[in-house]
């Protein structure tokens, strides 16, 4: 994402909707070069196409899970790397669902001793190679979108276990801190993830500041440490000092 883009991007947040033609005097660019740049966003679900302009994304609708799982993977490997250092052998874990989680998961494999409750079957099937594993498998609903699972078998089997970690990811972090998601049932799950673990980490990269979704899962000051590939505003790092929330950036091309 380039400077004009991120720039888009806030002017969208601030005034619901742009003009492709007022982008491009603004920018002083074509307005092929504002398209392109438009298409390009929206193919992210960052915004949302609209007869001579783009505005804000569905408040109640993701992007398909295979769009998805492509969708920033070299900055989700990066995120996940940063998460894994921070995860010790023999912990105990929760993972629920998310394509940031999965690539966590693979982050994971090596190492020794983890005991992992998942509601995520990638991510049990990523994890289950590794024979020095116990995975254990949350019953329920399974969906066959992205082999989450789902329902009050689900919250049951979560509640039985109080664990070291609780790896999450979400759909939006709105500007005053809140979690966001689309999907209530999923919004429970990740709600008692976070009530049966010793520490919560919040695996997300950057494009889900500010995105917009519609059921509220929780606050930051529930987050234990986030984990990002870009330094979110300084109003989100002021909330996130407030809370003692720990920021950990996993920059391009850095080591830590």
């Amino acid at each position: 994402m380039n400077q004009r883009q991120e720039r888009i991007i806030d002017l969208v947040r601030e005034r619901g909707f742009v003009a492709i033609e007022a982008l491009a005097d603004h920018f002083a660019v074509t307005p092929q070069t504002v398209r392109r740049d438009i298409n390009q966003l929206c193919d992210q679900g960052l915004m949302r196409r609209y007869h001579g302009g783009a505005g804000l994304p569905s408040s109640v609708e993701n992007l398909a899970y295979q769009t998805r799982q492509v969708l920033n993977r070299e900055a989700k490997s990066r995120i996940a790397a940063i998460v894994a250092r921070e995860v010790p052998d023999n912990a105990s874990l929760f993972i629920n669902i998310g394509t940031t989680t999965e690539e966590v998961a693979k982050a994971l494999v090596d190492r020794r001793g983890l005991r992992v409750i998942t509601n995520n079957l990638n991510v049990a099937s990523i994890l289950s190679e590794n024979r020095d594993f116990e995975v254990i498998v949350a019953g329920g609903l399974v969906r066959s979108r992205d082999k989450g699972i789902v329902g009050e078998a689900t919250l049951d089997t979560i509640r039985q276990f109080k664990v070291d970690i609780g790896i999450i990811g979400i759909s939006g972090i709105d500007d005053d801190g809140s979690l966001l998601d689309f999907d209530y049932r999923e919004v429970r799950v990740a709600q008692a993830i976070i009530g049966n673990s010793r520490r919560v980490f919040l695996a997300t990269d950057h494009t889900k500041f500010g995105r917009n979704a519609m059921v509220r899962l929780g606050h930051l000051d529930e987050i234990d440490a986030v984990f990002t590939d870009r330094p979110p505003t300084k109003a989100m790092r002021g909330i996130m000092k407030e809370a003692d929330v720990a920021l950990h950036i996993a920059t391009a091309g850095a080591d830590d």
